[in-house]
């Protein structure tokens, strides 16, 4: 009996380790592994919108950088998330941004990919929203090569390098994929 029971312990354990390092990327503010977002983005638009009354606005903007002697592959597909939900995806060098009510929030990115590997890149932040603010984030990406491991990260910064960043960057257009 005793045997039984350490068996299916055994093949259980998988499972909860598995759920456990879903349950942290939510606490992280990333949303569920499984969904995938086609992203068209506008390089004509480069706007900056205000919250409405009592609530904050958040850019996030990414940024890629090709890796030394590395033949381009196309842009890079990133989820954005908020407190454990997806609220979008950028696609190279894009922005997405969103409402957010006041208090404290976490917001995450991370690679949208087919390769386990850079499924497991991801970045993420704490803030503080306050109503009436603007928040921006810079997903930097580091596309992998021979001499270089892949990368991505998530900073805030303030207004001006923000501003700068979606002057540079399109507007993704974004929806999830059934």
């Amino acid at each position: 009996m005793h045997k039984f029971m350490f068996l299916g312990l055994l093949l259980v354990a998988p499972v909860f380790g598995q759920d456990q390092a879903t349950d942290m990327r939510t606490a992280a503010g990333c949303g569920p592994t499984k969904t995938q977002f086609s992203v068209k983005v506008d390089s004509t638009l480069h706007t900056v919108t205000q919250a409405g009354p009592g609530k904050a606005m958040v850019y996030v903007a990414v940024e890629e950088t090709p890796a030394p002697n590395q033949f381009e592959i196309g842009d890079v597909t990133t989820r954005v998330g908020l407190d454990g939900k997806w609220v979008g995806a950028n696609h190279g060098r894009s922005y997405i941004s969103f409402v957010v009510e006041p208090g404290d929030h976490r917001v995450c990115t991370d690679w949208q990919s087919m390769f386990k590997s850079a499924q497991k890149l991801s970045g993420a932040a704490d803030f503080k929203a306050e109503a009436g603010k603007t928040y921006y984030f810079r997903a930097h990406v580091t596309v992998g090569g021979k001499e270089q491991a892949a990368k991505l990260s998530l900073m805030p910064v303030n207004e001006a390098e923000g501003l700068l960043l979606i002057s540079k960057a399109g507007l993704s257009k974004w929806k999830a994929k059934k």
